[in-house]
């Protein structure tokens, strides 16, 4: 019965948040692109997408425990994927443009939210739109814009992370742009049901979530890699090797404490 409670109550909130999420893109984000220079409008929606992307952590009742110095601006930050949270998480610390499979492009709502909100979609085994992402990579790391990446190409439990796509590498090599890695660990209940896996879908996964009482985590920001003089292969491994170091390092931490 409380869950349920909990469940009418937070979706009713994220109701109303989606569908002013969608005057925020529809409209407004239009009329500043028309009223304000480049640079003030780009600040202006930066600071209305924090504030959206916090909105939605307040009512999934996200406990984040933050550990390591968020990044310079224009640089690329690599995380392990495990939910689609992983953007909410992520986002409500700084302004990024997410790189996201092209999926999530057609989801209903989160879909023209993203696409408003400057994600830039890939399309897997597709090689001149690589190209053109790659480009548009280029064009933000240059404009001192943080781009958001997840180099595993998929989500995960959250046990182990896969090889890095070292290609998503390749922009932030050609501007110099620093290289952060973060760790993302889902704790206590929720490491079993924030991982959005296999056939799950936003929907039926968004009302699972909607039912706990907290969502509790650990997001680490850890030490930059520089990314002059280097080739992509090395700094994707360096990258990944930090990611499964810190987690391997909790989880022994965790097991010391219990």
């Amino acid at each position: 019965m409380k869950s349920k409670l909990r469940l009418t109550y937070k979706l009713s909130r994220v109701i109303v948040l989606f569908a002013y999420g969608l005057v925020l893109a529809g409209l407004i984000f239009p009329l500043l692109g028309l009223l304000s220079k480049a640079n003030i409008a780009k600040k202006r929606r930066d600071a209305i997408k924090q504030n959206w992307l916090n909105s939605f952590s307040a009512i999934l009742n996200l406990h984040i425990t933050q550990e390591g110095t968020l990044p310079e601006e224009g640089s690329l930050l690599v995380s392990n994927h495990i939910s689609w949270l992983d953007i909410v998480v992520i986002g409500k610390f700084l302004p990024a443009y997410f790189v996201a499979k092209s999926d999530i492009s057609g989801w209903p709502v989160i879909g023209f939210l993203a696409r408003q909100a400057g994600t830039i979609f890939i399309r897997r085994g597709d090689k001149k739109h690589v190209k053109e992402i790659n480009e548009r990579m280029i064009w933000l790391l240059k404009q001192q814009s943080n781009i958001i990446a997840f180099p595993e190409g998929t989500t995960t439990k959250g046990d182990d992370v896969l090889g890095f796509h070292a290609s998503l590498f390749q922009p932030a090599l050609l501007t110099k742009a620093p290289i952060q890695p973060i760790a993302l660990e889902y704790i206590g209940p929720s490491k079993e049901l924030a991982p959005f896996v296999g056939d799950d879908d936003f929907v039926s996964h968004l009302l699972r979530i909607l039912t706990m009482e907290k969502i509790d985590l650990v997001i680490s920001f850890l030490p930059v890699i520089r990314s002059s003089g280097r080739d992509r292969l090395s700094v994707s491994h360096e990258a990944r090797e930090s990611i499964v170091d810190k987690i391997a390092l909790n989880v022994e931490l965790a097991r010391v404490y219990e």
